[in-house]
């Protein structure tokens, strides 16, 4: 699954419009490496985003298949933003 539709799909940014502009901007890492938005992620992948509140990550656990309930999301990532 592409990278800003994770993102979006999981509610982690609200906007696949969002998600692709920060991409754009460099300011999303996959592993520790920049990202495009159309960089297909996979289970495992540690997710950064850099925002103006300092740098969250997130471990992906499962790739949606579909459309994910809000009550759901936290099925598909971890928040690790505390461990460094």
């Amino acid at each position: 699954m592409r990278l800003d539709l994770f993102l979006k799909k999981t509610l982690i940014i609200k906007q696949r419009s969002a998600a692709k502009e920060l991409c754009d901007k460099g300011l999303v890492k996959i592993n520790g490496i920049t990202a495009r938005p159309a960089k297909v992620v996979k289970v495992n992948d540690l997710v950064e985003i850099e925002t103006v509140k300092g740098i969250k990550r997130y471990r992906i656990l499962k790739i949606p298949q579909g459309n994910v309930k809000k009550s759901e999301v936290s099925e598909y990532y971890e928040d690790c933003s505390d461990t460094r």
